[in-house]
């Protein structure tokens, strides 16, 4: 049976789901603050992105069943089951999250709530906002505890948004009735019925479960970079390392690449708030080792940097360098904590003359390093170069010709960040070929 949903905050999370609310067959209406943006995706624009959903939007919204508003009241009027989709980032005074979005959503909300309904959290909270949040809108809803509360936590991979909100390995329920229960699971029967487990919690393990898994994730590409430090001092090779450890079934062998680490919007700020949330509970010596978890990641970032130095006899003074990636991952243009961005900033620091070039993420790392040089070409980016950093693996980036580059560089060197290309190919095209961990 179609519901009528609403889906508050149309971010990254937010507006894939508005959409692929609407492709599983609910009515949907989004609500963001933001009138620019509320524009934008009405004309079926995404703010962002991601592959395939400019045209799930523009599909619905011209079908008529997507659109979206800038007004709670006309959400509390129109919605059966509402989705805070807004976003938590760390805190500035320190790791915690800040979930003060999260908060406003039930202030903004709640008195406008005059018969029952669905209020379902997939932001990434620490552990006890439920309970609170649950509370403060049976307190302020004119319904009172007939606005129910329910957990629905998010595991979306940039670039695979849609695949994973339409065919996700799992779905997590935290609720606290029956009622709450049966409600997610029909506005999920679509994606329940081919064959999706479910799994039915309360507040404090659904809220955990994301945290928990970014933590784990972190922690195993943290491992294999740590290993990449081992190999590099006593002359091994950290992939064929990782190759060998992924074939035994109890390791596996995703997120177990070394390179220059992760970063993004979620990984980083989650283990961080993990920790102060843990602190918080008196129970932070569970989570110390995620501290060298983060330590790890980030020293990534200054090893490339080291590396790239070397092939460039010492000193980035009077050097070209060029970057190749400034979104932290392939198919996105997110550039929230870009390790490439970041090792572009730190080489420009140190007197390089830097260029970057990205197929998507060019707009939004201008935004954010507005003083590093942009390309408009990959072309471009290459004329001349010194040295290449490879640090986001796009298709286009892995599937490099080494014999006709060699020409465009000024010196055929590449410290390749993400461990994608073949070092024989390269170095047998004439290249200097260097890989963290690899020798």
């Amino acid at each position: 049976m179609p519901f009528r949903v609403t889906v508050i905050g149309t971010g990254y999370l937010g507006a894939t789901h508005a959409a692929c609310m609407a492709e599983i067959g609910h009515e949907v209406l989004g609500v963001d603050v933001d009138p620019e943006k509320v524009a934008a995706l009405q004309a079926g624009r995404a703010p962002f992105y991601e592959p395939g959903l400019e045209a799930l939007l523009a599909k619905h919204v011209a079908g008529g069943r997507l659109r979206f508003t800038t007004s709670y009241e006309e959400a509390a009027a129109f919605g059966d089951v509402h989705f805070s989709c807004v976003g938590t980032p760390q805190a500035k005074d320190g790791y915690a999250a800040d979930v003060r979005h999260v908060d406003a959503v039930i202030e903004e909300l709640a008195p406008h709530l005059k018969r029952p309904c669905l209020v379902v959290g997939k932001s990434t909270v620490p552990v006890g906002t439920a309970s609170r949040l649950a509370d403060r809108l049976a307190e302020i809803a004119p319904v009172g505890e007939l606005a129910e509360l329910a957990w629905n936590p998010e595991f979306l991979r940039e670039g695979f948004a849609i695949e994973d909100t339409l065919s996700p390995d799992r779905l997590v329920f935290g609720v606290r009735s029956d009622t709450s229960r049966k409600t997610l699971e029909e506005v999920y029967r679509p994606v329940i019925d081919q064959g999706t487990p479910v799994v039915v919690a309360d507040f404090p393990t659904a809220e955990l479960v994301k945290t928990s898994a970014n933590a784990f994730l972190a922690t195993k590409i943290s491992f294999i970079n740590a290993m990449a430090e081992v190999c590099e001092a006593g002359g091994a090779d950290v992939s064929k390392l990782a190759e060998a450890l992924s074939h035994d079934e109890r390791i596996g062998g995703r997120f177990l690449r070394p390179g220059v680490g992760f970063g993004g919007g979620c990984l980083p700020k989650d283990i961080r708030a993990f920790m102060a949330r843990a602190g918080e509970l008196g129970v932070d010596q569970a989570l110390t080792f995620l501290r060298e978890v983060d330590s790890i990641n980030m020293r990534r970032r200054t090893r490339t940097v080291e590396l790239a130095r070397e092939q460039c006899d010492g000193q980035f003074l009077g050097r070209r360098i060029t970057v190749l990636g400034a979104a932290f991952k392939p198919d996105s243009d997110d550039v929230r904590d870009s390790p490439a961005l970041n090792v572009a900033g730190q080489i420009q620091l140190m007197g390089g003359d830097v260029t970057v070039y990205d197929p998507k993420a060019m707009d939004n790392a201008r935004k954010s390093f507005p003083s590093l040089g942009y390309a408009q070409s990959l072309e471009d980016a290459l004329q001349g170069a010194h040295l290449v950093l490879l640090l986001t693996e796009w298709d286009e980036f892995r599937t490099l010709d080494p014999e006709l580059l060699r020409d465009v560089v000024a010196v055929p060197r590449v410290v390749d960040g993400r461990g994608v290309l073949d070092p024989a190919q390269w170095r047998q095209a004439g290249w200097t070929y260097r890989a963290l961990g690899r020798p």
